[in-house]
């Protein structure tokens, strides 16, 4: 491997721990396929253990970034009922991306608050990776809340809305 490539690999690190600190994220986990036999696979985490990993399937290691630095914990956690996840009904995030509330820009959203939809509806798209994935209605009901904003970051396990 390159000194050149190397240089990039950390500087490629260096981007998503940023992503991960600007957006608020606990985790990112990207795939680069250089080619046949030659990838680069890095996941940047933070939480209670600080980790960066990077694994390249070149002959030469990458070398890893350091951490972000942690994040101060909040001096009194909000409670449990105020969490919407925890809410009866909440439909949350199958994956990290972005959201959109609607299928294409100008064009009306797939629900809003007050909807009736029935369970494999459509409600919202999560981007990931440069896929629109199709987000559907876990089951029937009325939509109570929408709990994010179009273009939003949204994370894994992330409350999206609420349907009852």
């Amino acid at each position: 491997m390159t000194q050149k490539r190397q240089e990039a690999d950390v500087a490629f690190i260096e981007a998503l721990a940023k992503v991960l600190r600007d957006n608020d994220l606990n985790e990112v986990q990207v795939k680069r396929e250089f080619g046949e036999n030659d990838s680069l696979n890095v996941r940047v985490s933070r939480g209670g253990a600080q980790v960066v990993q990077a694994v390249a399937a070149a002959p030469a290691p990458v070398p890893s970034a350091a951490a972000p630095a942690p994040a101060a914990p909040a001096a009194a956690a909000p409670a449990e009922t105020d969490d919407p996840a925890a809410l009866p009904g909440a439909v949350t995030s199958p994956m990290v991306g972005t959201v959109y509330l609607q299928a294409e820009p100008g064009v009306p959203a797939f629900v809003k608050v007050g909807d009736k939809v029935s369970e494999g509806d459509t409600i919202l798209i999560v981007e990931a990776m440069k896929t629109m994935n199709q987000i559907p209605a876990p089951h029937s009901g009325t939509v109570q809340r929408i709990l994010v904003e179009d273009g939003a970051p949204v994370e894994f396990g992330a409350p999206l809305m609420v349907i009852a």
